[in-house]
């Protein structure tokens, strides 16, 4: 028949999944996971498990949600999609984490990025003390990688303030003795370094050091959310965890290059977010098979 279309059929992209917590603000949490996961190509489902008040200048509120309906998330989204890969950002309390710890054994949602949010930009606590030691426990020996930064390196480590690439060396060996199969310490706030240097220690001799121009900007809010759920989207899409971070690493260090203000009234302490959709204001794409 003349001018008939040829039928077409929709590819279903990879899934990834990720278990965190609501930011009325936009910047990170749930919504930035969601956003790093669209940009790269993959369709995000989410589990929420606490939702905060908060801006480009602090953390107001804080409400946990019940474990049940967590587990009622975790099951409707597991028993009916195809995930490929899944990450852990804020979980808050200690009930929390080994709710969210169950379901990922028990769904087998892996390969697992765990981002061990504990504190925010504006310095709020979002992990409450008694939960560190149950993400020690229980979410690092389930980890395909942690993303700690500086400080939660540090803290689940225990060891005092990083301030070098070595200290971050160190961090990492004592985690992945701990249980996780791979970790990625951030440098972006290792005092002593010029650039932003992360550090990915697989065992043995396997220790990788990704660089990156360390940008001077107020507007980074959501950077470890953005960065963890790339990781995730890339592995989701069946890439090497290398490969993963490196194109992850590239992705972020964009999204903070352009990263804007976003507060009606901007005042001192407010940090705007990253743009997790840079490359459609004719930037530079998210790195692709041929440009990775």
């Amino acid at each position: 028949m003349k001018n008939q279309k040829p039928e077409t059929k929709n590819q279903k992209p990879p899934i990834a999944l990720t278990l965190a917590t609501s930011d009325s603000g936009g910047g990170a949490g749930i919504q930035a996971d969601l956003k790093a996961m669209q940009a790269h190509g993959v369709y995000g489902a989410s589990v929420l498990v606490a939702s905060t008040a908060q801006n480009t200048r602090a953390v107001t509120d804080v409400h946990a949600f019940p474990t049940r309906h967590i587990e009622a998330q975790c099951d409707a989204v597991a028993d009916d999609l195809d995930i490929q890969a899944a990450k852990t950002g804020m979980l808050f309390s200690d009930e929390i984490v080994r709710t969210v710890a169950q379901k990922v054994e028990e769904h087998e949602l892996f390969p697992l990025v765990v981002d061990p949010v504990m504190i925010s930009k504006s310095g709020d606590t979002l992990l409450q003390d008694d939960a560190v030691e149950a993400v020690r426990r229980k979410l690092l020996p389930q980890a395909t990688v942690v993303t700690p930064n500086g400080h939660e390196a540090a803290r689940l480590a225990g060891m005092n303030e990083l301030r070098s690439e070595e200290d971050a060396r160190e961090a990492a060996r004592v985690m992945y003795d701990r249980g996780a199969s791979n970790v990625l310490v951030k440098g972006g706030h290792l005092a002593e370094e010029e650039e932003a240097v992360d550090v990915l220690f697989s065992g043995g001799d396997a220790m990788h050091t990704l660089r990156a121009e360390r940008l001077d900007t107020p507007h980074t809010h959501g950077t470890g959310c953005t960065y963890a759920s790339a990781i995730a989207a890339q592995l989701a899409r069946g890439h090497a965890l290398l490969r993963a971070v490196r194109r992850a690493k590239r992705y972020v260090t964009e999204a903070i290059r352009h990263g804007f203000a976003l507060s009606g009234a901007p005042a001192e302490g407010s940090h705007g977010p990253t743009h997790h959709f840079y490359f459609l204001d004719g930037h530079e794409a998210v790195p692709t098979e041929e440009n990775a």
